[in-house]
């Protein structure tokens, strides 16, 4: 039976070994939040999410949507920044299954959304 000296121990070490993946993950969802109120919401209201014929069907074409709209801002974003704003519109709005290691791309997407 493990001692509680090293119950402890190993407690502690796994929490040390946590913590960067936890922060990572919040900033990352602060960032997305922070770059779609500053770039996105002028022209984006709540009920873009909310309508019946959005474009978003699934977690790549939230993040296809995510970067065909930063391209057409010229915004520049590099594919972090894309995926942090898709997770914060995911969390907010879609509550889509996401890959594990977000491994689809934005070109996984399913068929392009409607022209509108």
């Amino acid at each position: 039976m493990m001692s509680k000296k090293r119950l402890v121990v190993l407690v502690l070490v796994l929490f040390a070994l946590a913590g960067p993946a936890f922060a990572r993950a919040e900033t990352g969802a602060l960032r997305g939040e922070l770059l779609y109120s500053t770039h996105c919401i002028a022209c984006h209201s709540t009920q873009l999410h909310w309508r019946d014929k959005k474009a978003a069907r699934n977690w790549a074409s939230l993040k296809a949507e995510v970067e065909r709209w930063q391209k057409t801002s010229g915004l520049g974003w590099r594919e972090e920044d894309v995926t942090d704003v898709a997770r914060y519109l995911n969390a907010l709005y879609y509550r889509f299954p996401e890959p594990r290691g977000d491994a689809a791309s934005t070109a996984d997407a399913a068929a392009p959304a409607p022209a509108r």
